[in-house]
């Protein structure tokens, strides 16, 4: 590539994250930089849009650097569908998600806001990955994690991404010497055992927490839950395609003209 590559970065945590600001902080380093993320966390959107409200954008320096930045009052992938349409003065090489403070693998993909914004920047053509840390904590370190999605990133750049398919990268929560490389998983068949937590506000109106475990019913050794389990950097190629082409062949003995 002879012009360095245009990257646009994104997260659902908020543009103010420490882990968005540590990926741009390694994209700076790969080519040139625009960031558009959330005005505020947007955990757990999976891929809501804004149809029925006004979506705000505003110019904003966060950090010092060359990166131009803007926050958006809508979903991540409100995020991605207006950097591509009005933001950008050319389409980006690559879209890099994340850094995700929490996990993103297995059934977590489908909820998640940081591979939603992947995902669109897929339906759209463009190559993206989305990286997460298995660390949910603010102050999260980033650092094995910055690594790894600087090897990545390259390697995409380098290699390309097929169009319709994109990356989810989790990364274990451990230091980099205890990280014992990368592995390409598939999905983990798992699920959430989830409870409505009822409660009272003060006033007397009911509401309701959602709690639940996680439960992991795979156990094959080539998922990312088993990878991450063994301290291994889980790669899964996913794609927006949810037709169960399985089925089709049977669902097509099914007498709907009758």
């Amino acid at each position: 590539m002879s012009r360095k590559p245009l990257i646009l970065v994104t997260n659902d945590d908020g543009i103010t994250a420490p882990g968005l600001r540590a990926l741009i902080d390694v994209m700076n380093g790969i080519g040139e930089v625009i960031v558009v993320a959330p005005d505020g966390p947007q955990s757990g959107m999976g891929h809501a849009i804004t149809v029925n409200s006004t979506i705000f954008v505003d110019k904003v320096n966060v950090d010092k650097g060359p990166q131009r930045e803007y926050s958006c009052t809508g979903t991540p992938a409100d995020c991605v569908k207006l950097a591509n349409r009005q933001l950008l003065s050319r389409r980006p090489d690559i879209c890099v998600s994340g850094i995700n403070h929490g996990s993103n693998s297995s059934i977590n993909v489908i909820y998640s806001g940081t591979m939603s914004a992947a995902l669109e920047a897929g339906i759209e053509g463009i190559p993206a990955i989305g990286f997460s840390l298995l660390d949910y904590n603010w102050n999260a370190d980033f650092s094995a994690a910055k690594e790894i999605a600087k090897q990545i990133t390259l390697e995409a750049l380098e290699k390309g991404i097929p169009k319709g398919v994109v990356l989810n990268v989790n990364i274990p929560n451990v230091k980099k010497s205890a990280i014992k490389g990368i592995r390409v998983c598939r999905q983990a068949k798992a699920n959430w055992e989830e409870e409505f937590d009822k409660r009272k506000t003060p006033q007397g109106r009911d509401y309701y927490w959602l709690t639940g475990t996680f439960v992991n019913l795979d156990e094959g050794e080539d998922t990312d839950e088993f990878a991450l389990e063994k301290n291994y950097v889980s790669v899964v190629p996913v794609q927006f395609d949810l037709t169960a082409h399985h089925f089709i062949q049977e669902l097509n003995t099914w007498k709907f003209n009758d």
